[in-house]
């Protein structure tokens, strides 16, 4: 027979941080740069061979932020969502020369 576990209604004390838990040194982003440019995977296998793998980002990727990612469910919703910003943005026109 299965135990039916309680729910029980979590208080924004149960949701702190714990004291050990120390991030006053952390910095936001510190390897966001590094990443853009690549980076390399190293598997050992239990045969005792090593797998190497460069990993790049797609040409024209763009990372979205977390915060900014919440918003959008896939690239469709990111496309419409940026081209109906488009049209808002005034046409350039160059100057005309005499």
């Amino acid at each position: 027979m299965k135990k039916v576990m309680a729910k029980t209604n979590q208080t924004i004390e149960d949701n702190t941080m714990r004291a050990e838990y120390d991030f006053t040194g952390g910095v936001r982003g510190k390897h966001y740069h590094a990443m853009q440019g690549g980076y390399t995977i190293t598997i050992h296998k239990a045969d005792g061979t090593t797998l190497v793998k460069e990993v790049k980002p797609a040409k024209g990727a763009v990372i979205l932020e977390p915060d900014v990612r919440k918003y959008f469910r896939d690239s469709d919703s990111v496309n419409a969502t940026l081209r109906s910003l488009i049209r808002l943005i005034p046409i350039q026109r160059k100057p005309i020369t005499k």
